[in-house]
């Protein structure tokens, strides 16, 4: 078994090579349905956000460029190796866990990660992408997630995306106690960025989207209004702060918009906050007079905000990843031998069964009592002739000698099974 991610995030990749990255889940479904198009690839998940593309992958020989063939094709471009980084067997398991702690994060501890590995899973597995690996490996790394934001404070006081957008809004305006906003887009991190909002006191909220009903429905939840997508411009001649958080697969701000909407203004300036992935906001529009515009990656100076105690906690969360690991990795172990195992357990009770019904004639006068006596008789003698062996081949799991107890019990068994390979 050959366990590998191979992946970038924002420690390797600025946004606008993170935005290339960027998948929707109809995609990556169809990618993982067809993953047996890909040389030595039995198993793989896709996990993108905002912050990270990734895939994690079982394969029969740690076909690395297999891989990365299913990632160009996945994005339709070639992915450039110095945005990438890549994890084997025991690695890629604790950098898994590591995200869905929170621990890999641009937001130390930020808790939406764990509900995207989730969903990540899910897919794969509806996909009939995963088995008993990936199955044992992402069970594993939710269950760990969950247990390190239990057992640990790293998520207590931590900043998300959204709230930092709307601390850095705060700091760069001096504070947005009765200021206005728009906000384009109408989903979960676009309504997590409206609560902010409200928390610091913006008095009005605007939110359009290209599906108006989206919009009224987040703009009744909020107390905010909604607005058509075509007239949001037009809305925002007066308010103070544009935060745009859509899945447009395009810019939605363009700079001829941006030009017209200061002129509306009468020159005035307006602030704009891009968290979309791939952006929202065409870079272009800094250009323009009047404009300020941040996006994702220049959330760093804000996450800094109860830092020193999060990294206290993540310490703490280090040593549960570390105890979760060494689990998952024990267990690894033992499937090597899970099919020679089974395939033994098999032999001998078919063999077991045909010696039953080849003296059943001569045994036509017993009950049903006594032949269920001696089929327990003959099963417990089965169970115990291959107990020692299959303990000894347990045991060897993982040591210097695990190739001599499998090789030694193929002889003797005259055993065929194909063994998974294993780093």
């Amino acid at each position: 078994m050959h366990l590998k991610v191979i992946g970038l995030n924002h420690t390797t990749a600025p946004v606008e090579v993170r935005e290339r990255f960027s998948v929707g889940k109809e995609a990556i479904r169809r990618g993982l349905e067809n993953l047996d198009e890909y040389d030595g690839l039995s198993e793989a998940v896709v996990l993108t956000t905002c912050n990270r593309s990734e895939i994690y992958a079982v394969s029969e020989s740690g076909c690395e460029n297999s891989i990365k063939q299913f990632m160009n094709d996945l994005i339709g471009a070639v992915v450039d190796d110095k945005y990438l980084y890549t994890y084997d067997g025991e690695d890629c398991a604790r950098h898994l866990f590591a995200v869905t702690s929170g621990l890999d994060s641009l937001i130390l501890g930020e808790g939406q990660i764990l509900s995207q590995v989730k969903e990540a899973y899910a897919t794969a597995k509806a996909a009939a992408a995963t088995d008993t690996i990936l199955n044992t490996l992402f069970n594993r790394a939710i269950a760990t997630g969950k247990r390190v934001r239990t057992e640990t404070k790293i998520a207590y006081n931590s900043v998300s995306v959204s709230s930092a957008a709307v601390d850095l809004a705060a700091r760069e305006l001096g504070g947005l106690d009765g200021k206005s906003a728009l906000i384009f887009g109408a989903g979960k991190m676009a309504q997590l960025t409206a609560q902010h909002l409200l928390s610091h006191g913006v008095k009005k909220i605007f939110v359009a989207n290209h599906h108006i009903e989206r919009a009224m429905e987040m703009a009744e939840k909020i107390g905010g209004e909604a607005v058509p997508w075509e007239e949001a411009f037009t809305s925002a001649a007066d308010v103070d702060i544009i935060i745009t958080s859509t899945g447009a697969p395009h810019y939605v701000v363009k700079p001829w918009q941006t030009q017209q909407l200061i002129s509306r203004r009468g020159g005035r300036g307006i602030f704009f906050v891009d968290i979309a992935v791939p952006r929202d906001v065409d870079p272009e529009v800094v250009k323009i007079k009047g404009v300020t515009l941040y996006n994702i990656d220049d959330l760093e100076s804000v996450v800094e905000k109860n830092l020193q105690a999060r990294q206290r906690e993540a310490v703490l969360a280090q040593k549960i990843i570390s105890e979760d690991v060494a689990a998952v990795m024990e267990r690894f172990k033992y499937l090597k031998f899970r099919p020679l195992m089974a395939n033994l357990s098999e032999r001998a009770e078919g063999i077991r069964r045909r010696e039953i019904r080849r003296v059943a004639s001569k045994l036509s006068d017993l009950n049903d009592d006594e032949r269920k006596i001696i089929d327990r008789m003959t099963h417990r003698i089965v169970c115990k002739l291959l107990r020692l062996p299959m303990m000894k081949l347990n045991a060897s799991a993982g040591t210097d000698d695990e190739n001599f107890y499998e090789q030694a019990m193929r002889a003797l068994f005259s055993d065929e099974v194909t063994s998974i390979a294993q780093n």
